[in-house]
């Protein structure tokens, strides 16, 4: 009997180490395989963040110093094109997500067919360039733009509305580029709710309206999340629209960084503009993610 147990005692041992073995094993493969993709990822994020904070780091003459990032407190105009940046990228967003939150809620409830040719005039503006959609923009919206002279024939207006070169023209050009970005992830975030949670919702007694607000908008959450991220980062850092469409007028984080380095040849002071925006996006993308938790924490701790 005794040695029995000790018998099984021991083919356990055996049977744990091989385990244990034969997970090092995966966890190496796993390594081995993702070591492509994460030397790709060093070598080209990676890299060129960590050079960009090292240039930060030295004045123009050269020397090891804070001035750079101290000139971000000193002088107005630095605050000022940062709010101007931040301010442009909410407002984009938010007019994205009014936009097309209807419009990805209207493709997921039509045919596939008649949903996959309303996709394509959402997926239409990437097959023009973004120079090319600014200029259009600018052409339809300028003081003799086809707005404000269709307006005026009208009688709607008597007098043309700014609609270019300035803040509105820099949030309408953006908005009609971004809007496929929160389009496309929200409309497949949608199309995989199922439509049974639905029909249980109403048959228990919910209203149109209730169903759609306890049921479908929450389960719509993680696509509208995720479009809204995309969104707001790519409007931090672009520079082609807001250059064309603001006039002079709206100066954004990515237009200050490429007067700092084409300019005045100041890479110093542009590359501590780059940390400066990196380390409040990441910050920013941490609150979001924080605040995406608690309420799902909230939500299914009052299920």
């Amino acid at each position: 009997m005794r040695s029995a147990r000790l018998h099984d005692g021991v083919g356990a041992t055996l049977n744990a180490g091989a385990l244990r073995a034969d997970a090092r094993r995966e966890s190496f493969g796993l390594l081995a395989l993702l070591s492509p993709g994460l030397l790709l990822v060093f070598a080209v994020i990676i890299v060129p963040i960590g050079w960009l904070f090292w240039l930060s780091l030295f004045d123009e003459a050269g020397q090891l110093s804070a001035a750079n990032y101290a000139r971000f407190f000193e002088q107005a105009s630095y605050i000022k094109t940062f709010v101007t940046t931040f301010k442009v990228a909410f407002t984009v967003t938010g007019a994205c997500v009014v936009l097309g939150y209807p419009l990805a809620y209207m493709l997921s409830q039509l045919p596939r067919r008649a949903a996959g040719v309303c996709l394509i005039f959402v997926i239409l503006p990437f097959w023009t360039s973004v120079l090319v959609r600014t200029y259009a923009w600018l052409v339809i919206l300028q003081r003799k733009g086809l707005v404000n002279t269709w307006l005026m024939d009208l009688g709607v207006i008597a007098q043309p509305l700014p609609l270019a070169n300035n803040f509105a023209g820099v949030v309408i050009g953006m908005t009609h580029i971004m809007l496929p970005f929160l389009v496309l992830p929200l409309y497949a975030s949608m199309k995989t709710i199922d439509i049974d949670c639905l029909r249980a919702g109403m048959n228990l007694g919910a209203s149109p309206v209730a169903t759609f607000r306890q049921i479908f908008l929450p389960l719509s959450l993680p696509g509208l999340a995720s479009g809204v991220v995309i969104v707001f980062v790519l409007c931090l850092g672009f520079f082609v629209t807001p250059a064309l469409m603001g006039g002079g007028k709206v100066i954004m984080w990515a237009m200050r960084m490429e007067q700092t380095t084409s300019l005045y040849s100041n890479w110093g002071a542009g590359a501590a503009l780059g940390v400066v925006l990196l380390a409040f996006t990441l910050a920013l993308l941490g609150l979001f993610q924080w605040l995406l938790g608690a309420r799902a924490t909230g939500v299914w701790s009052r299920r």
